[in-house]
């Protein structure tokens, strides 16, 4: 991705977030993934798809288990939600 490509998608995900900390971090070697970054914490990657003449960008981000808050005891004891299916 170029430094103007990048410098757009951190623009837009700036408005889109409300966020002036979000920072689009290019790699610092050739081959490693795209950081997105809010303040000192990466958060996610950043990857550009070209289909058809038509470019993207997606951002994955991971989220950690044990980053979570632990379940509220209410929450931990209830039934597992279940998906009602079509007859």
């Amino acid at each position: 991705m170029t430094g103007a490509e990048i410098e757009r998608v951190q623009t837009y995900l700036r408005r889109l977030l409300g966020n002036d900390r979000v920072k689009v971090v290019p790699p610092m070697k050739a081959g490693f993934p795209i950081e997105v970054t809010i303040g000192d914490e990466t958060v996610g990657t950043l990857d550009k798809d070209t289909d058809d003449g038509e470019v993207s960008y997606a951002v994955t981000i991971a989220i950690l288990d044990e980053d979570l808050p632990p379940l509220p005891k209410a929450a931990a004891k209830a039934a597992p939600i279940r998906k009602v299916g079509r007859a």
